[in-house]
């Protein structure tokens, strides 16, 4: 009963956020750049509809966002470029990112056909194309590469809990690097391979950790009383945006709920506010949102009416 309810838990989570829209609310999304010099956030756009997850293009001309299981390019200043080409696929989660060179895109993805629910990681070019489908179990979430494109690294369900896998980018055998009760999510590389950042739950509460990239000597890396997910290392890789819900919310990372966006060092383990608190959650900052430069990072705040 524990490991289903754990389950049921993170999957209403993951499915896409418009699933936990009270009725008869809609959603205003809104994308805003913060700049890191400035520290100041800027509005990008405004829209009556619901989107999430901003990437930044790797030659920092467009966001990529996913809307309603698609996903589109969205200029610097907020224009709407088109549907980026993925084939059969058109069922994408908040769950995508480019490959350090900028060639490739690796993209989570239902398969209703296959299982309700599920999440199975393609690989396409990154301008678009035919996806590839690299594994083979489900659910599988995509949250990280390496800067040699060689592997990605993956939240996975596997018997009842989630951990952080790798596998080769062009597929194969997945090497289970998390072994922990409890959820182990958002598996990022730092930039020079050193480490791979996860969020974790094996404290109690959600904190952000490291660990190396064969799974070994874990690091817990925050340590206060808000819940911590999804840090996304800055180019220079000494710091690193994470999303902080205001209350615990244990295990899931719900939208509609208070958060902000804060910045971590990575050697000295500080923490300092970059936003207040704002309306957002699930979709607000999952995935990479760095510009190439490493000078400002996209987020998304949302508003019900």
């Amino acid at each position: 009963m524990k490991k289903f309810q754990f389950a049921f838990l993170f999957l209403l989570s993951a499915f896409q956020a418009f699933a936990q829209i009270p009725e008869g609310k809609t959603v205003i999304s809104s994308i805003y750049v913060y700049d890191m010099a400035s520290k100041k956030s800027s509005l990008i756009t405004r829209e009556l509809r619901y989107f999430e997850a901003p990437n930044w293009s790797r030659d920092g001309k467009y966001f990529l966002i996913n809307a309603y299981g698609k996903l589109e390019r969205m200029s610097m200043t907020g224009d709407r470029l088109g549907v980026l080409p993925t084939g059969d696929i058109a069922n994408c989660n908040n769950d995508h990112g480019f490959s350090f060179d900028g060639n490739d895109l690796f993209i989570s993805t239902a398969i209703p056909s296959i299982k309700a629910g599920s999440s199975f990681i393609f690989k396409l070019p990154a301008n678009g194309g035919e996806p590839i489908k690299l594994t083979d179990k489900t659910p599988s979430y995509w949250h990280g590469v390496s800067h040699d494109g060689k592997t990605i690294v993956y939240c996975a369900e596997r018997n009842g809990n989630y951990d952080v896998y790798s596998m080769s980018s062009n597929g194969g055998p997945e090497t289970r690097l998390t072994a922990t009760e409890g959820l182990d999510d958002g598996p990022e590389y730092s930039p020079d391979g050193k480490y791979i950042y996860i969020n974790s739950f094996r404290s109690g509460k959600m904190q952000i950790w490291r660990i190396n990239p064969d799974g070994s000597s874990p690091e817990q890396m925050t340590f206060d009383n808000k819940s911590n997910w999804f840090a996304h290392i800055a180019p220079n890789g000494k710091v690193a945006t994470i999303i902080s819900y205001d209350e615990d919310q244990v295990q899931a990372h719900p939208f509609g709920k208070q958060v902000r966006i804060r910045l971590l060092n990575l050697k000295d383990k500080t923490i300092q506010d970059l936003t207040g608190p704002f309306f957002g959650g699930q979709g607000t900052i999952n995935v990479p949102s760095w510009s190439p430069d490493g000078t400002k990072f996209a987020y998304v705040k949302y508003e019900l009416f």
